[in-house]
């Protein structure tokens, strides 16, 4: 390896338990010395290289475990290198871990002396920080990584033939959703490893409904390799395959380990009053009664049509609404509000979901087009108010539930725009009657303010975030509240037997969904006491009531004491910080000072890392140096969507182009990720989720042929064959293109030998060429081609990927270029896991973060450096030109350009890719 990115070798690029998002902070801070890591910065800012050989350091363990004891779950990664060099090495460690889950310990063993983290208040920590900052010497951060993850990195200094072993440790209370628990371990080793294992145990004392597992990288051969035992209340899933099971290729570095490795369950339900346990002088109420009848529902949907929303939100919007009033039962009822700076409403009063109303309402939504400012003060006071009108005029069942769910995309700036002002005026028309669901799209929501006014109002708030499934998201948080099972929700427990309670009365019951409730024993001998649960049902009012007896879990589960501990203790502590979190953002000053002191207070006793708190670490420098500082901020949502902002607009603001014959697509990304190489070869990958794209050349001697896409598990495998200019150009350079592409489906058995002449397919051993001055359509059972004379070729297999070929045809006397080809991928998603290959590696999505951006040496392409696949990288932000949509001139996509044939993006080098024929495989 060569490189900037051979300085460092990247342990393990993520692993979690994931569950549901909440809050926080925090700062943790870590000391791991050395001074190489500014020199390396130095380096990253001169395009300075130097090389490592990977061999001198064997990363020989990774390890995840997690361990879920009546739904809380405590997962501890370890790995283990060793550096064979005879000089120090620099390590990464890198852990995804779920936004919502508290670190407790975080450890690092170099050469038998271990440095453990210690949690201190913030703000001793963010003194350090600051000293550290002051200093330059600061060595990794906590960050954002994707909607529902934090990634966890330091990187170390080791020096020679030293072993350094790193674990981290985080805990969580899993949440029910839509029925089940969701447990994600995120793994990105990047190499294979000698000894990897993911275990998962499975303790529930209520019993075990069912347990699946899965994930996004098993392949057919992968796949018995997941070991799953499960009895009657406790579970084993273990994954641990051989190096040579994780090898993409037998003689190849890279994993076939690359991805989510998730595992679904639910417990039995037998009793009304949910499930007690008593241990070690606490307890805890899980309430989630089955067989009840759903509560019919009224809402009004109060939507934004402002200008912002114009495009593809507004698109979406659409598409999600459609399906939310088809899942509509006919005893609920339901309003469309559509807001800017005036309102207009579908009716002037709810309507029952019968079909025709329906049917009506959905012809309503397609009609929304987006105009105006935002006035979200009125448009919502306007939900409120027909809520209250029908409620008054018994318009509405009695026995049903009323909730306002609004949908917007940016701030307040028509009528009321002051935030307090908005908040006020909502919670006093509400009144606590009803409940308010605020659904912030995209990036130039204030998500804050949503969150706050939200809580307020017996509700929450969530995030879409843009990208092609928003309208998925839309859906998926209607189908979490869609179905009320129960209202005003009161769980009572004997006050002279316990204290410390947690949120104990609770809006309403979703179906799917589940009630948890903690607190502390006054006798922690007592092991029994009556519980009480009242509620509002459909027909009725639910009334159930049983007694609470203690758990002995050394007969449930002999011989595995050892696994419980004082698990209830730390569950109860949890949920307790989580809800002072959220108490401390509204409410008078005083209820906000008292929650934030008592949730330090706990953090601190309890040795969590929370929004208040900070994990200390350090470490001497190798070589009698200052010791450096890790840095790691935890963040909230509204200050993770304030990164994503801060990213966009510094990756975007620089970079438009001068002249403006240039045409420059500020929304340049189509729905679906677009992978391609055109030009000289220009490769692509163009990712709409994040807005973004990344990019690098490919330079190689004519006739050389490179594997751009191999599935091996579909059978699919796509070669392209480069060729050169007629000759050098002026500046001295050899320009290269590709001029032919093999296209192979062995299931099918299907060849294309597409070259600048003709396309020659073979289907079954029967041949049949065109040219490309035909016009040609050909349907069959296994592709559809579709020629356009002299333009393009569309490809689509059966039930599979879609390819586009562009002809690209040049001047027949031009002193130097010849005709070339360009290559798409679309439909890329539905390529198997294994997929591979120069395009195919970036099928299933790539993690990087870009940060200091700076002045490259053009001032219209800034540099940067890109953190991806364990290394750090100098990029420069240019554009490429996508010539999907316009064959003469191609328009201008921004995108991060990787150096150096791309290396340290894609796996290994380039000559990796290189093949002896165009339907070779090596």
């Amino acid at each position: 390896m060569s490189g900037l990115q051979g300085v460092g070798l990247l342990l393990l690029w993520g692993c979690a338990c994931l569950w549901l998002p909440g809050s926080a902070h925090e700062a943790m801070v870590v000391s791991g010395g050395d001074d190489a890591l500014e020199e390396r910065r130095g380096e990253a800012r001169h395009l300075h290289k130097r090389s490592t050989n990977v061999a001198e350091v064997e990363v020989y363990s990774v390890k995840v475990e997690c361990t879920v004891t009546s739904r809380f779950a405590h997962t501890v990664t370890t790995s283990k290198a060793l550096n064979k060099a005879k000089t120090p090495q620099e390590i990464f460690f890198e852990v995804d871990l779920p936004k919502t889950a508290f670190i407790v310990n975080f450890s690092m063993e170099i050469n038998g002396e271990v440095y453990v983290g210690v949690v201190k208040e913030k703000e001793k920590a963010k003194k350090q920080y600051e000293k550290a900052v002051s200093s330059g010497q600061t060595a990794g951060l906590v960050k954002a990584s994707g909607r529902k993850m934090e990634k966890f990195s330091v990187s170390v200094n080791i020096a020679a033939e030293s072993n350094v072993t790193f674990i981290l440790t985080y805990e969580e209370l899993l949440q029910r959703k839509l029925g089940q628990y969701e447990i994600l371990t995120r793994v990105k080793p990047k190499h294979p490893v000698q000894e990897f294992q993911i275990v998962t145990h499975i303790y529930e004392p209520q019993g075990l409904a069912f347990v699946d597992a899965h994930a996004t990288f098993l392949s057919n051969e992968l796949l018995p390799l997941v070991d799953k035992v499960v009895t009657e209340n406790k579970a084993r899933i273990s994954f641990s395959p051989t190096m040579d099971e994780q090898r993409k290729c037998p003689n190849c570095e890279g994993t076939l380990i690359d991805g989510d490795f998730i595992i679904k369950y639910d417990v039995k339900r037998t009793k009304n009053l949910g499930d007690v346990q008593i241990v070690n002088g606490y307890f805890v109420h899980f309430f989630a009664p089955s067989d009840l009848k759903r509560v019919p529902k009224n809402v009004a949907f109060v939507i934004d049509r402002s200008g912002s929303m114009w495009g593809l939100k507004m698109e979406q919007t659409h598409e999600a609404m459609l399906a939310i009033l088809k899942d509509l039962h006919e005893d609920d009822h339901f309003a469309l509000i559509q807001f800017d700076d005036s309102i207009d409403c579908w009716r002037e009063s709810f309507s029952n979901a019968s079909k025709e109303n329906v049917a009506e309402g959905m012809a309503y939504i397609k009609t929304i087009r987006p105009q105006g400012v935002t006035d979200i003060n009125s448009g919502v006071l306007r939900g409120v108010e027909m809520l209250i009108k029908d409620r008054q005029d018994k318009k509405l069942p009695e026995r049903s539930v009323d909730m306002v769910i609004l949908l917007t995309d940016g701030m307040p700036n028509s009528g009321v725009t002051s935030i307090p002002a908005i908040q006020e005026n909502v919670k006093s028309a509400i009144g606590g009657k009803m409940s308010l669901f605020s659904l912030g799209i995209g990036n130039d929501v204030d998500y804050s303010f949503l969150d706050v006014m939200s809580q307020q109002n017996k509700g929450v708030a969530r995030r879409i975030f843009q990208g092609s499934d928003a309208a998925l998201q839309l859906q998926g948080f209607y189908d979490e509240v869609a179905s009320p099972l129960l209202s005003e929700v009161d769980l009572r427990y004997p006050g002279n037997v316990v204290d410390s309670l947690t949120t104990h009365h609770f809006t309403q019951l979703y179906n799917g969904s589940e009630i948890v409730v903690a607190g502390r024993m006054t006798d922690s001998y007592m092991n029994n006491f009556m519980v009480e649960v009242f509620g509002q049902g459909s027909e009725t009012d639910f009334l159930v009531q049983g007694q609470a007896s203690a758990l002995d879990l050394d007969v449930m589960y002999p011989n595995e004491e050892y696994i419980f501990g004082d698990f209830t203790e730390r569950l109860w502590a949890y949920l307790t910080i989580q809800q002072l979190m959220e108490k401390s953002k509204s409410g008078t000053p005083e209820e906000k000072a008292n929650a934030t002191a008592k949730a330090l207070e706990m953090s601190l006793r309890y040795s969590f890392v929370t929004p208040l708190t900070s994990m200390v670490v350090t470490k001497p420098d190798i070589e009698d140096g200052p010791d450096s500082t890790l840095i790691a901020d935890k963040l909230t949502e509204a200050q993770r969507q304030e990164a994503e902002k801060m990213g966009y607009h510094q990756a975007r603001q620089p970079y438009v182009p001068a002249s403006p014959s240039h045409y420059f697509r500020t929304s340049y990304l189509a729905h679906t990720p677009t992978y391609l190489v055109d030009g000289d070869p220009h490769f692509m990958i163009e990712l709409p989720n994040r807005e973004d794209a990344l990019c690098f050349n490919l330079d190689d001697k004519p006739g050389t042929i490179f594997n751009l896409v191999r599935d091996p598990d579909q059978g699919i495998l796509v070669n392209g064959e480069i060729l050169g200019d007629k000759k050098v150009s002026p500046n001295g350079k050899l320009n290269t293109y590709f001029c032919r592409f093999g296209i192979e489906h062995r299931a099918l058995g299907l060849k294309l030998d597409v070259s600048t002449h003709d396309i020659s397919v073979t289907q079954d051993g029967k041949r049949v060429t065109y040219l490309w001055s035909d016009t040609a359509s050909v349907k069959g059972p296994k592709m559809h081609l579709l020629l356009t004379k002299d333009r393009r070729l569309t490809v689509t297999l059966r039930h599979s990927v879609k390819f586009v070929i562009l002809l690209h045809k040049v001047w027949s006397g031009h002193p130097f270029h010849r005709d070339y080809l360009g290559f798409y991928t679309l439909d890329s998603h539905l390529m198997s896991p294994s997929v591979h290959g120069l395009l195919g590696q970036f099928y299933h999505g790539i993690e990087y973060e870009v940060s200091d951006v700076r002045q490259g040496e053009d001032p219209e392409k800034p540099d940067a450096t890109m953190h991806v696949k364990g290394h750090e990288l100098n990029v420069t932000r240019g554009w490429q030109r996508d010539f999907m949509s316009d064959m003469k001139r191609g328009v201008n996509v921004p995108c991060w350009f990787v150096h150096s044939n791309g290396t340290g993006l894609i796996d290994g080098d380039a000559a990796d890719y290189v093949v002896s024929g165009l339907f070779k495989i090596v």
